[in-house]
């Protein structure tokens, strides 16, 4: 079997892949590893809207309280809120149930540590470890020992207060149609808009267990655009399912990506001088249009591999207060620890009052350049790195486009493929580039 953790916690097919019987084994774990701490720990469980979410969370809570811990179950609710009342409700740890932007069929367990940051690859393996061993049941806990599992109510009060005050402008007079993806978000992020004084009209927030991410949300933004062109509003916002994600649509029913959703939010702070060192973090991934733009006006980017746990790495070890992804996980330092999709659009909407500007020509401070992408199947990925041929061909483009442009050759973490992508000034340009190097990555690897 390989690792059962992946880029986001355990994920796959519910009742398939990710079973009850692995969620209970999962939830003994995490008890017994965050009871190393303190006897009996407490960890709080929040969820999705998935069919299998509440299957998932009674064996979860089970294996929990078999192990002496406390699950106590905060119901639906995003993924940036249970990060957040992690550490307000002083537990040991939080579980997340979803599987963020995918089909509803799938669900996913991540885990966050007291601190509300995601595990770290390290702990991971010890929770895996801890499944993978029979277990003792001499050491089972019995009698008053036994956890207990506590219903939790009213919790997301907590997280819509923290973010309504972390807003520095209030919203009167935007109109905001925003699209919670039929998701974790449905209540909450309309609720928290209209606090702040915004004419919110919704879609995709009536959820029924399998429409979630259903042609809605941030992965599907068709019906956004149409909606907010048809009633005239200001702005669309798109979460996704446990709403870490967001993406915008400006007046005129176009897209802001997150890399010009990130350049906007970093002006503002760099106005305050409020943006340590005018970084902002993104991934390899990013457009060079975002690094220009911020170059443009006094500022600059730190790059790191694509994940938004190795942004909020970088951030965290250097200080940095904003960074995030081209996907729209975005993360803002001061008030979260994981990408959070109401925030963002919090943060983006107080910069479009404040500059009394309409969001397309925000957006526009950006220029996007074209950007081609090649999935090219290989019989083998093991070692492309140190193919010659493939790092010569890749070093020759690089040189070509300069500042220009970037190159970004990976393997999949999942499949034997060689991703390949090409941005620069040129469509044309880039499409030979692209095909020249899948030509000779076809060679090397076949």
């Amino acid at each position: 079997m390989g690792r059962l953790f992946g880029t986001d916690g355990v994920r796959g097919v519910a009742n398939a892949e990710l079973t009850p019987e692995i969620a209970f084994k999962l939830g003994r774990a995490a008890a017994e590893y965050f009871g190393r701490e303190t006897a009996a720990p407490k960890i709080i469980i929040g969820r999705d809207t998935r069919l299998s979410g509440t299957m998932l969370e009674s064996a979860l809570a089970a294996g929990i309280c078999s192990a002496g811990g406390n699950a106590h179950l905060l119901g639906v609710i995003s993924t940036p809120a249970v990060s957040f009342l992690t550490s307000v409700m002083d537990a040991n740890a939080g579980v997340v149930i979803s599987a963020s932007h995918n089909p509803f069929e799938d669900n996913g367990i991540k885990f966050f540590s007291k601190t509300g940051h995601k595990l770290p690859d390290a702990v991971e393996d010890e929770i895996e470890a801890i499944v993978a061993a029979p277990i003792d049941y001499e050491k089972k806990p019995t009698g008053s020992s036994v956890g207990q599992v506590i219903v939790e109510n009213d919790m997301a009060e907590l997280y819509i207060q923290h973010i309504v005050n972390s807003a520095d402008t209030e919203l009167d007079g935007l109109k905001v149609v925003i699209d919670c993806a039929n998701g974790a978000n449905s209540e909450i992020g309309p609720e928290i808009l209209r606090r702040l004084g915004a004419e919110v009209i919704t879609i995709f927030n009536e959820p029924n267990g399998i429409n979630i991410n259903n042609g809605c949300g941030s992965t599907h933004l068709e019906a956004l655009q149409a909606k907010v062109v048809e009633c005239g509003a200001s702005v669309g916002i798109a979460n996704d399912g446990d709403a870490d994600r967001c993406l915008a649509v400006d007046e005129k029913g176009e897209v802001l990506d997150g890399d010009q959703i990130m350049l906007i939010c970093a002006l503002e702070l760099m106005k305050k001088n409020q943006l340590s060192k005018n970084v902002l973090v993104t991934t390899v991934m990013s457009n060079v249009g975002l690094h220009k733009a911020m170059k443009e006006h006094g500022g600059s980017c730190v790059k790191t591999k694509v994940g938004d746990r190795y942004v909020l790495e970088e951030m965290i070890k250097s200080g940095y207060q904003l960074g995030g992804e081209q996907s729209g996980h975005i993360i803002f330092s001061e008030f979260s620890r994981t990408g959070d999709g109401i925030l963002t659009a919090v943060r983006l909407l107080g910069a479009m009052v404040r500059n009394n500007q309409p969001l397309s020509e925000m957006g526009a401070l950006m220029k996007k350049y074209p950007q081609i992408l090649l999935n090219v199947r290989v019989a083998d990925k093991q070692g492309w790195e140190e193919k010659q041929k493939i790092k010569e061909i890749v070093h020759y483009y690089e040189n070509m486009l300069g500042d220009n442009g970037q190159i970004l050759v990976r393997a999949s973490g999942t499949e034997p493929l060689i991703r390949i992508m090409a941005e620069g000034p040129d469509q044309a340009q880039l499409e030979t580039i692209a095909a020249n190097i899948a030509e000779v990555v076809t060679k090397e690897l076949a």
